[in-house]
């Protein structure tokens, strides 16, 4: 039986998983925490790669790592990083963004050139701010990698052999702000005026199913890809699928057959793991909701649910706004979050529970309209990420969102579609490899009680009132 191993690089930690190569059956798993924060040292991840995949990576015949997008890895000429990793949702950078955009003609020679708008997130931003506040960094940085980039080069033994070509992968490429989905080409004008004339090296993009080298015990090592280009491919959406994961961060996309240029920029055009194209709409506020109001309440997400259940649809005028570590969509890296609404008969725990899962798929429910905006077929939603396994989650869901909500059997969808990557790498065919999709629940949206709209629209007022723009 040909086993393959799937890596899961995330924020908070490193997650691996080993597969059957035929049926996609998870063999074994493991896991290690990354550090928390917004800048980390990229060894971090190497060490946790090295400690969740300790016993695991050398049973594979073939490994494929996904990652966390955006994350800017600065390397020096010796492949040693210059900073610690300025990680995706470190927010320093976004004046930077505001600058590119204004410097350049405005946000649609951005979308027509790289399919996205620059955000604080992406990693020609935060090129940017490294130019302007750490210079003497800036000047030593060599090459310029991303998170998966990093490990794969690390996995295949860069640095210490100088014959091992760093590459990414299209589905990561695609979130630099430097790259362009389109044309498949970089944008190397961009990124030097963005380094102020500095023009490091760039990884080579990999095809979908390529090879790009072996581990040293021999394993093939597949080309990896973003963290939500991993999921797609774990999750085998179709047409008409709309993902929403609902981790540290909240997003919502789905696979496409052309590229898009969305110059408004909450739309990022980003491409997927198989060829064709991923547009996706992120929020930087999603499961972290839960887990600071429960404790704020003293208890867990099961006891946050048990309250929120206490209280009515709506929470009676209860609105939390999500915006706990600032927010990429709508663009208020700034903000805070704010609770509205509260009277002596509803300053309770229970309501301030549901206002929190309310205001946060509010939140992910004005991402998923950007798509709606842009004409894009919607019939389903797969709810993924920690939050999607509270049941009243995705009951609310349905109800907010109009749609119906499917809930897949818990698994850890990037790892799986990185692992579903390496056996396509391993086996050579022209389509990954058809692996059978699991479901835990299945809830129908309402189809005429108005409460979802009602919810959306009193969460709509309260923000309007503090940041209409």
């Amino acid at each position: 039986m040909a086993t393959v191993a799937g890596v899961d690089s995330s924020t908070q930690s490193c997650k691996v998983v080993l597969c059957d190569a035929d049926t996609g059956e998870i063999l074994d798993e493991a896991r290690a925490p990354h550090p928390d924060g917004t800048a980390v040292p990229a060894e971090s991840w190497w060490q946790a790669l090295c400690s969740a995949g300790d016993g695991l990576l050398d049973r594979a015949d073939a490994v494929a790592i996904a990652g966390q997008q955006h994350g800017l890895v600065a390397l020096d000429a010796d492949g040693h990083p210059v900073r610690d990793a300025l990680l995706w949702n470190d927010i320093r950078s976004a004046d930077a963004a505001e600058e590119l955009i204004t410097e350049l003609g405005g946000p649609q020679m951005w979308a027509d050139a790289v399919g996205s708008v620059p955000l604080a997130a992406f990693t020609v931003a935060k090129l940017r701010w490294l130019a302007d506040h750490e210079p003497e960094h800036a000047d030593r940085t060599h090459r310029v990698l991303l998170p998966h980039d990093y490990l794969t080069w690390r996995l295949r033994g860069g640095p210490s052999d100088p014959t091992v070509e760093p590459t990414t992968d299209r589905g990561d490429a695609s979130g630099t702000g430097y790259w362009s989905p389109a044309t498949g080409l970089y944008r190397r004008d961009l990124l030097a005026h963005a380094f102020r004339d500095r023009t490091p090296e760039l990884p080579r993009v990999a095809g979908p199913a390529e090879v790009v080298g072996r581990t040293p015990a021999g394993a093939i090592v597949a080309a990896g890809t973003g963290d939500n280009a991993g999921a797609a491919l774990g999750l085998g959406i179709a047409d008409g699928d709309v993902v929403i994961s609902l981790g540290t961060s909240g997003t919502a996309y789905t696979r496409a057959a052309a590229p898009s240029a969305d110059a408004t920029g909450a739309i990022a055009g980003f491409a997927d793991a198989t060829g064709a194209f991923l547009p996706l709409v992120c929020t930087l506020n999603a499961a972290r909701v839960l887990d600071a109001t429960a404790e704020l309440l003293g208890v867990d997400l099961a006891g946050l649910e048990t309250l929120a259940r206490q209280a009515p649809p709506g929470s009676e005028g209860v609105v939390m706004l999500p915006y706990l570590s600032g927010e990429r969509t709508p663009n208020l890296p700034n903000a805070t979050g704010s609770l509205h609404g509260l009277r002596p008969e509803t300053l309770r725990p229970s309501h301030i529970a549901r206002a929190a899962v309310e205001g946060m798929l509010c939140n992910v429910a004005d991402a998923l309209d950007h798509l709606r905006t842009a004409g894009i077929p919607m019939q389903r939603v797969l709810l993924i990420g920690g939050a999607a396994r509270s049941a009243l989650v995705a009951e609310l869901a349905a109800q907010i969102f109009g749609l119906t909500v499917t809930v897949p059997k818990p698994n850890e969808y990037v790892a799986l579609g990185a692992a579903r990557q390496a056996a396509w790498a391993l086996g050579g065919d022209a389509q990954p490899p058809s692996w059978p999709a699991h479901t835990l629940a299945e809830v129908r949206s309402p189809s005429d009680d108005g409460i979802g709209r009602r919810i959306r629209t009193t969460y709509e007022n309260a923000r309007q009132a503090l940041y209409a723009r």
